[in-house]
C-alpha cells in the first residue's frame, strides 16, 4: 500500500454542519436551538461523527464546551468542506441552467420591482429573496446562501464581482440638540474631533472617513449604532437613504465633501447564475433613483463588466 494512501472516510455533511455550529456556539443547548434539534439528539450525532473520524472533537467541562486539539484542527477543514459542497451544488445547477436564483438584500434596499420583473419575464424560474445582515454580504455569497446581493459597498471585494448601480450621498447622524443638528449641511472638518462608531474586521470598509482616528464604542448592528448616536456617545455617517426611517431622536445632516457610498450588485467571481444578466437589467431599470450618478472607481470594481 503506498504511503500516500489514506483510507476514505464516508463523512455525512449533515454531521459536519452540526459540528461547526456547536464549535461556533461552544454550547450544546444553544447549538441545538439554532439547529432546531433536541439536545440529546445533537449530542448523539456529534458522538457519531467522532466515531467516524476516530478522534474526540469536543470536551464538555464545568465551564461549558471546548474544542479539543483535534477539533481545532478539524474546524477550518469542516467549514471548507461545507463551502466546497455548496459550490459544487451551485455549479451543477448553474451548468444545467436551472435551480433557484436567490436575491439577497441588505437593510433599506428594496428589490421588489426588479424581482417582480424577473419573475414576470421568467415565469418558470424559481426566484427567491433573502434578507442579509449588513455585515454578511460577502459571506452570504461565498457560502452560497444567495446568488446576488443588492447592498451598499462597504466590504472587501476579494472573490467577488461588483457591478455599481449608483452613488448614494452620505449624511451625518447626530442626536437632536447636537450643535450640528440644525445645519443645512456640514463638512468633514465640522466633526473631525467627534467620536465615530468602531466596526469589527473587514465588514464595514469605508464606513468612516479616511484618517478619522477618534473612534468610540464598537457596534455590531444598525440598532446598536442608532442607540449610540441617540444617546450622544457618537455621531455617525450614513447613506442618505436612511433619512426616511430614522428614529425621532436623531437628525440627519447632509455632508458636502464625503465620498458617496456605492449601491452595488455583488456576485461570486466567475460563478454567475444564468439569470443574473436579466436581474441586472431589471435592477438598473427599477432600482436606480431618478437622477442618480454612478462612479466606477478602480478599487471598487473587480471584473464586473457590462
Amino acid at each position: 500500500m503506498p504511503e500516500s494512501f489514506v483510507p476514505p472516510v464516508d463523512l455525512e455533511l449533515r454531521l459536519v454542519r452540526y459540528f461547526t455550529v456547536v464549535a461556533e456556539e461552544l454550547h450544546f443547548g444553544r447549538a441545538a436551538d439554532a439547529l432546531h434539534l433536541a439536545q440529546p439528539s445533537l449530542s448523539r450525532q456529534i458522538r457519531r461523527l467522532e466515531r467516524e473520524l476516530g478522534v474526540r472533537l469536543l470536551d464538555r467541562t464545568p465551564r461549558g464546551t471546548r474544542l479539543t486539539e483535534a477539533g481545532e484542527a478539524f474546524l477550518p477543514q469542516a467549514r471548507e468542506l461545507l463551502r466546497s459542497a455548496a459550490r459544487a451544488t451551485a455549479s451543477a445547477r448553474s451548468a444545467a441552467a436551472h435551480g433557484p436564483f436567490t436575491v439577497g438584500y441588505t437593510t433599506h434596499q428594496i428589490v421588489t420591482p426588479a424581482v417582480r420583473e424577473l419573475r414576470h419575464r421568467h415565469p418558470q424560474a424559481d426566484v427567491r429573496t433573502l434578507h442579509v445582515d449588513w455585515s454578511e454580504p460577502r459571506s452570504a455569497l461565498l457560502d452560497h446562501r444567495v446568488d446576488v446581493v443588492v447592498t451598499r459597498f462597504l466590504f472587501i471585494a476579494e472573490g467577488l464581482d461588483i457591478t455599481v448601480l449608483y452613488d448614494e450621498p452620505r449624511v451625518l447622524l447626530v442626536p437632536l440638540g447636537h450643535r450640528l443638528a440644525g445645519r443645512d449641511s456640514v463638512t468633514l472638518a465640522d466633526f473631525a474631533d467627534e467620536p465615530l462608531p468602531r466596526f469589527t474586521g473587514a465588514d464595514r470598509i469605508g464606513a468612516n472617513p479616511p484618517g478619522h482616528t477618534n473612534l468610540g464604542a464598537l457596534v455590531d448592528t444598525l440598532e446598536d449604532k442608532l442607540e449610540l448616536v441617540a444617546s450622544g456617545e457618537v455621531v455617525s455617517l450614513a447613506p442618505a437613504g436612511f433619512r426616511g426611517s430614522l428614529r425621532a431622536d436623531i437628525a440627519a445632516v447632509p455632508i458636502e465633501d464625503a465620498d458617496p457610498v456605492q449601491v452595488v450588485l455583488a456576485t461570486r467571481a466567475g460563478d454567475r447564475h444564468p439569470l443574473f444578466p436579466a436581474f441586472r437589467r431589471a435592477a438598473e431599470a427599477h432600482l436606480v433613483p431618478s437622477g442618480a450618478t454612478r462612479t466606477e472607481r478602480p478599487y471598487a470594481v473587480t471584473g464586473a463588466g457590462r
